[in-house]
């Protein structure tokens, strides 16, 4: 895979505005380690083609403040709105790739990639903070690292895979979203987030476990079609 202006331009955006936050002193965590983080994405992301994966990539740099939000005592509303925009980006990166014709199997594999770094971030730094319980935050991450790692077997052994959104990890993924990113708005207002730690603790391992069973069943499918042709 090669680099393209479009990508350069990308990741040039992406490091100015990063690099921007990270020493301006509106945020707690040391800035030399997010701006490696910022950079280190930058690189990568100079090598991710069209502009629905530029905007998917925008949740893997925002896996920083995400972080570093939710470890910080008062950073919970900031938290709100650094998931707030995260979720803007995943419902407009599938909309530019549809009018833009550019949906691809890449971008299927790269958008629960990333979604498991932004997640991941955010429930490993709330747990930190003591928002929500270990196991749950590693739940969380769980559902998109195992995917991920599933379908990286399968591309190391040049099996063609086609990975596209499932209804299951569509509704997983908002659910996270939506139950996470509470949890933090609940915090940021002084609001007491218990009940809603405790629905989490129900709803996201159903979901992940429902998604888990759907994606077998798909790969099962998948399996059983490769064989016959």
């Amino acid at each position: 895979m090669h680099t393209t202006r479009a990508a350069i331009a990308a990741s040039v955006v992406y490091v100015c505005a990063g690099l921007a936050w990270a020493w301006s002193g509106a945020q707690p965590a040391p800035p030399l380690l997010v701006s490696a983080w910022i950079v280190m994405v930058a690189a990568a992301g100079a090598f991710v083609p069209g502009i629905a994966n530029q905007v998917t990539l925008a949740r893997a740099y925002l896996a920083a403040p995400a972080l570093v939000y939710a470890m910080a005592p008062g950073g919970f509303g900031a938290l709100a709105v650094t998931v707030a925009i995260a979720g803007l980006t995943d419902l407009v990166d599938g909309t530019i790739a549809r009018r833009t014709h550019a949906a691809s199997s890449f971008g299927g594999g790269l958008d629960p990639v990333v979604d498991g770094i932004f997640v991941g971030a955010m429930g490993l730094g709330l747990m930190a903070a003591g928002a929500i319980p270990l196991w749950l935050a590693l739940v969380a991450l769980a559902r998109y690292l195992l995917p991920a790692a599933a379908g990286a077997v399968l591309v190391m052994r040049r099996k063609r895979v086609d990975f596209r959104h499932t209804l299951t990890g569509q509704i997983s993924t908002t659910l996270n979203l939506v139950l996470i990113g509470g949890v933090a708005l609940l915090r940021g207002l002084n609001l007491d987030p218990t009940n809603l730690v405790l629905g989490a603790e129900i709803v996201i391992p159903v979901a992940t476990a429902a998604t888990f069973v759907h994606l077998a069943f798909l790969l099962r499918r998948w399996a059983e079609t490769t064989s016959r042709a």
